[in-house]
């Protein structure tokens, strides 16, 4: 039941489908809406997070359809009409979608992804577009801080027995390398998505062997080439790297190979590194690396080189994979805006907490960039409006609405792409190489390393041109004056 016999189309909450069929009941379903898609804070206290999922997001909507086993299953719920379930037979995405680019950098409360389409369209794509974009978001995000902390070490992604079933094993190996890991230990997201697969041995391989030394002198054999000792089985610096050094001499070096490497998988970890690197370069083998894991993140990685551990490699795992430290990215999808004759009416969602304050309406992203080209804020602008960059452009900061602020010598990208129109493909999208060089050039190029600090880094603003911000109090307003 989990291969092929499966219709993600089905994946939603039932109240999409319960809405769905009281806007098809109603007649309701003519108006053309915006539906936001945006989070409302960094994962793990971060300056910024990654948009992962886009390209999953884009195949459900464009395969969006009911066969016959998904409208008998929601006939025997016996609350929605023969129509309705008729219309359902023929159905498919009609809308438009406006994305950032996967793979930009993206910050709190700005709409992401905008969803414009017939109500019915709209709604009922509402979970699966969350799933996808909260959970590669959320993996993108958490592998980028590991790669940065092993700050130029090679990172691999070991997550897949601990991940939360099959799916978030192989999402999670593909938004992992969007991040920035080298490879991936999961053979099906390597086939799928032709991500770099990386493997060694288990300790299941030295227990089976009558000894150790004849475990490592089997793997040799068979992989001259790339031979990689788990070597912490048994006693790591009495027994595991001593036996791996034998091997190295005895068994590859007569064949004209090197030991390529050592894992070490359990222990003080710096402690033993430092070790084993004295060891192995006594005997000659300086160009062998050390590969470290055992639950693993940015945090223990700092550490781990702070103590002048000379670890070459790391296999991230768990905490990669389910982003322990903070395993929840928080994507909403809200209402903005309904088209009305051609004109667009803003809806907002009003709170007790002022941060669950929506913005409305259907409106653009700008990234702000300086005269070096750094990112320095987002604007939210009006659908209309462009920003004129030949005098100082004024903006609003809507937590201090009263200064007189200006944006001066920058120039202005609109983040958002139109990429479905009317249900149809207008772009091609990139690769996932191009997808992880965009992530790695956007870190070196516009993004400032305050940013990316782990610890109170700088905030990126979301700022609102005088426009924007006016129509979002006016209808502040209104709302409050008929309450």
């Amino acid at each position: 039941m989990q291969h092929d016999s499966r219709n993600i189309s089905m994946l939603m909450d039932f109240y999409e489908m319960t809405m769905a069929h009281g806007y098809f009941t109603q007649h309701e379903n003519t108006d053309r809406v915006a539906f936001d898609v945006f989070f409302r804070r960094n994962p793990d206290k971060g300056g910024f997070a990654i948009f992962g999922g886009l390209e999953q997001i884009v195949e459900y909507i464009l395969n969006l359809h009911f066969d016959e086993s998904d409208i008998g299953f929601l006939r025997n719920q016996g609350i929605f009409s023969e129509e309705f379930l008729n219309y359902l037979k023929d159905f498919s995405f009609t809308g438009d979608v406006y994305a950032f680019p996967e793979g930009s950098i993206i910050y709190p409360n700005e709409p992401v992804i905008t969803i414009v389409a017939p109500l019915i369209d709209a709604q009922i794509v509402e979970t699966a577009v969350l799933t996808m974009m909260n959970h590669q978001s959320l993996i993108a995000t958490k592998a980028n801080r590991i790669v940065r902390a092993a700050d130029g070490r090679v990172v691999a992604d070991f997550g897949a027995r601990r991940a939360h079933n099959v799916d978030a094993a192989v999402y999670g190996a593909r938004a992992a390398y969007i991040g920035g890991v080298q490879s991936t230990a999961t053979v099906l997201a390597g086939q799928q998505f032709g991500i770099p697969v990386s493997g060694t041995m288990a300790h299941s391989w030295v227990m089976y062997h009558d000894s150790e030394y004849e475990a490592f002198k089997a793997y040799a054999e068979v992989y001259p080439d790339g031979a990689v000792f788990l070597v912490d089985t048994y006693d790591v610096l009495n027994s595991g790297v001593p036996n791996a050094i034998k091997v190295a001499k005895e068994v590859l070096e007569p064949m004209g190979k090197r030991l390529k490497g050592i894992r070490l998988d359990s222990g003080d970890l710096a402690y033993l590194a430092k070790k084993a690197r004295r060891m192995l370069d006594k005997a000659g083998l300086e160009d062998c690396k050390i590969m470290a894991s055992n639950s693993l993140d940015e945090y223990t990685i700092t550490s781990l080189l702070i103590q002048g551990g000379p670890i070459d490699i790391f296999g991230v795992g768990e905490r990669l994979i389910t982003s322990k430290s903070d395993p929840v990215f928080g994507a909403v999808y809200k209402i903005a805006g309904v088209e009305k004759n051609g004109v667009w009416e803003p809806r907002i969602k009003i709170s007790e907490s002022v941060e669950k304050i929506t913005n409305p309406g259907f409106k653009k992203v700008y990234r702000v960039y300086n005269e070096k080209g750094r990112a320095i804020a987002d604007l939210l602008t009006l659908l209309e409006e462009v920003p004129d960059t030949t005098e100082p452009y004024r903006y609003i900061d809507p937590e201090q609405p009263w200064r007189e602020l200006y944006f001066e010598n920058c120039t202005f990208k609109e983040m958002k792409q139109l990429i479905i129109k009317d249900g149809k493909l207008l772009v091609e999208l990139p690769t996932l190489d191009e997808l992880r060089q965009y992530v790695k050039d956007q870190l070196e190029t516009e993004i400032w390393l305050e940013e990316q600090r782990f610890e109170n880094p700088h905030r990126h603003y979301l700022d609102m041109s005088p426009g924007y911000y006016q129509m979002k109090m006016d209808l502040l307003n209104r709302i409050f004056r008929k309450k």
